[in-house]
């Protein structure tokens, strides 16, 4: 191959277009397996605030989005959010920012393996007209035996290339979104006829976040809404493998977050308006149907057929979102073992497909181990992860959007579009990101906020995600023993040219 169609890290150059990026980052984000598996912990929280919730989360994202945005066009690096924030701030804070990001991976991935085997269990009896098999996943030696299955396939087909990833998800992410508004219409259609459980009707107020909310209902809602909006970033992980690197992932997120928000609100008020909000029967609020709304929603919404192939899209959508969401977790350790944070190992590339094949095995391996241990020790595992998972995000979001305002701090206010998208719109996104993580490391400590699961009388959440960023800390240390030459600033600091072929930053 020439210069110009490899990255110097060995990645194929001038693959994904701005909508297929934006494809991939809506496959990452999985809208149907995120709705089914959030929407009932915000009603819990803030009841008829749902979308208000919703619009909440999405603000502090676009606003980090133009950080992600601004940062990716001065050096395109598939590293992201651990190369730039270790450019501003150094090896330190960056190797911690990169550790959030890697765990934040993890638990997602193992998140989207088990609302996978949820909904391949019910397809399956719906299909052979057993409903005991849906009963299978509450069975956590099946769960978990079904769930490593699901991960080892991800982690085979991640490792193939990404041009597979970038065709095959054209047709799922498309196949999601179509169902999904379906749904939705269908929803309003029964509302309007006079037929809906609840039968709501639209109310304004359900957008403001600003009245009628307790600060502590706020934040806990909140963090839901965050975690909805994660993996939208999975756009910028792909810079180096992008048409036009300094713009087209940028241009990406902000499309796929964007089309995100409107997709959410657009079900979660249909949902609303039709089973109301209450703790019986289909309202969104009963635990029973907590984690996963449409298992509870698509018969009576769409009927048997129409349910069938709602619980066939969230299933899409969270198989789609396992592979895809391979795709920023190793090449973010690909970027750390490029320039000497993790051991050098994950930096191989395999020189078939062209993707880190080795970090992808490591992601896929270390998911396993995660997911297995935290269902065996947590009744309600998707609950505490998704909790555990807002805590990661707002840690490593939060740092890349201060990190914007810090590297660009010599010429934000050499024009109004720099005081806008380098100075006021990352700083305004990562104060709220920074006050979400404050209040959400203190509400994990309670096990009320979560499953109820603990350690030693304190939340599991609490040790899911704070108590992981510490592990991370002493990691840390291992490796500044191992390998120095990063944490001093030898292999990466202000300076340091992205690892790319220059002919690539040329490519439209």
């Amino acid at each position: 191959m020439t210069s110009t169609e490899l990255s110097s890290k060995g990645l194929a150059t001038g693959k994904i277009g701005m909508i297929s990026g934006a494809v991939l980052g809506i496959s990452s984000v999985a809208p149907g397996y995120t709705l089914t598996a959030s929407i009932g912990l915000i009603v819990a929280a803030v009841g008829l605030k749902m979308p208000a919730i919703f619009i909440a989360g999405f603000i502090p994202m676009f606003l980090t989005a133009y950080a992600y945005r601004e940062l990716n066009s001065d050096t395109p690096d598939c590293g992201a959010s651990f190369t730039w924030s270790t450019k501003a701030f150094g090896p330190y804070v960056g190797w911690m920012c990169g550790w959030g990001m890697v765990i934040a991976t993890i638990i997602v991935l193992s998140n989207l393996a088990a609302i996978a085997v949820d909904f391949f269990y019910l397809f399956i009896a719906r299909v052979v007209d057993n409903p005991s098999i849906a009963d299978l996943p509450g069975n956590k030696f099946v769960n978990v035996g079904t769930t490593l299955v699901f991960i080892a396939l991800a982690t085979w087909i991640a490792s193939r290339g990404i041009t597979t990833s970038e065709r095959v998800q054209f047709a799922l992410v498309g196949f999601q979104m179509v169902l999904l508004v379906v749904f939705a219409v269908v929803a309003l259609v029964h509302v309007g006829a006079g037929d809906a459980p609840a039968g709501l009707s639209f109310d304004l107020s359900w957008f403001n976040p600003f009245s009628g909310l307790a600060i502590g209902a706020f934040v806990i809602g909140l963090t839901g809404s965050i975690f909805a909006f994660w993996g939208w970033d999975t756009c910028l992980t792909l810079g180096e493998e992008s048409k036009n690197p300094k713009k087209t992932p940028g241009r990406a997120g902000l499309l796929c977050v964007a089309t995100i928000l409107l997709t959410y609100l657009l079900v979660a008020v249909a949902a609303m308006m039709y089973a109301g909000v209450g703790e019986e029967g289909l309202g969104l609020g009963n635990p029973d149907n907590s984690e996963n709304v449409f298992g509870a929603l698509a018969d009576p919404v769409l009927g048997n057929w129409g349910g069938m192939l709602l619980f066939l899209a969230v299933f899409v959508s969270s198989v789609a979102s396992l592979q895809t969401t391979f795709l920023p977790a190793a090449r973010t350790m690909l970027a750390m073992g490029a320039y000497g944070a993790f051991p050098k190992k994950l930096a191989e590339v395999s020189p078939r497909f062209l993707v880190p094949s080795y970090a992808t095995v490591v992601a896929g391996a270390v998911t396993a181990v995660f997911y297995s241990v935290v269902t065996f020790l947590s009744e309600s595992a998707l609950l505490d992860t998704i909790a555990a998972l807002g805590i990661m995000i707002c840690w490593y979001y939060g740092i890349t959007a201060f990190a914007c305002v810090w590297y660009f701090r010599k010429t934000l206010f050499e024009s109004v579009r720099n005081f806008v998208f380098r100075l006021a719109f990352p700083l305004i996104g990562g104060l709220m990101l920074l006050a979400v993580f404050v209040i959400s490391v203190q509400e994990s400590m309670n096990p009320d906020n979560a499953s109820g699961a603990s350690i030693g009388g304190i939340g599991l959440v609490f040790f899911l995600g704070f108590g992981i960023l510490i592990l991370g800390a002493v990691l840390m240390m291992v490796m500044r023993v191992r390998n120095p030459a990063f944490f001093e600033g030898k292999t990466l600091n202000r300076d340091t040219e992205a690892l790319r072929d220059e002919n690539d930053l040329s490519v439209s």
